[in-house]
């Protein structure tokens, strides 16, 4: 079957991507471990020792990037429905986290202790329905923002993409009552005509 228009022009931007080049050259599984890199070097989430888990993490640029800050005294615990090849020093559970078996398999692998730092890059399949597509996308949302408020250290982070459209406000309305700072981040890595962004926020209200 011959390539759309729209494919082949997707496929010229993403060969042509100097992340997705600049991905290649320094051995990361993806653009998108420069859009952690660039919040971390502005907002110094990850140290070494710390306990980190990654939401969403497939294809593993993100783990990639938390485990080489946290070292080999930190832990990362990455999980994601699609299959990821190994990453050195991440704890990889294929699940999927919207399920209470998930959600069971994250807290098992935790076990008891509190994170640092929950990161989610989570995105829902897209099906062409803006609407429909939006609505899954802050559901995501919610699902990790539940679970930082419960599972976070009282000084932890979590940092999330999120999609601007419906809902968003509300989310963003939501996230400040249930966290004691809320910041916004556009990493230069991310697509300027995208619109995801990332929220970072610290100090979960644990009675919220």
């Amino acid at each position: 079957m011959a390539r759309s228009k729209t494919s082949k022009a997707w496929m010229h931007e993403h060969v042509t991507d100097v992340y997705v080049q600049r991905a290649k050259a320094q051995g990361y599984r993806s653009r998108a471990a420069f859009k952690l890199l660039e919040i971390d070097a502005r907002d110094r989430l990850l140290r070494p020792g710390q306990t980190v888990i990654d939401l969403g993490a497939a294809p593993g640029g993100w783990s990639q990037v938390a485990a080489a800050k946290v070292g080999r005294g930190g832990r990362v615990i990455a999980v994601d429905l699609l299959p990821m090849d190994p990453v050195a020093g991440v704890t990889f559970l294929q699940q999927d986290f919207t399920t209470d078996e998930g959600l069971a398999a994250v807290e098992a692998a935790l076990g008891g202790a509190q994170a640092d730092v929950v990161l989610s890059d989570m995105a829902p399949n897209i099906s062409g329905i803006s609407v429909a597509d939006q609505a899954r996308s802050i559901h995501l949302c919610e699902l990790a923002v539940d679970f930082a408020v419960n599972h976070l250290r009282p000084e932890g982070v979590l940092l999330m993409k999120a999609f601007q459209g419906a809902g968003f406000p509300e989310l963003l309305a939501g996230l400040r009552r249930r966290f004691r700072s809320v910041a916004s981040r556009k990493p230069d890595a991310s697509r300027g005509r995208s619109s995801e962004m990332y929220l970072l926020a610290r100090g979960p209200r644990q009675s919220a």
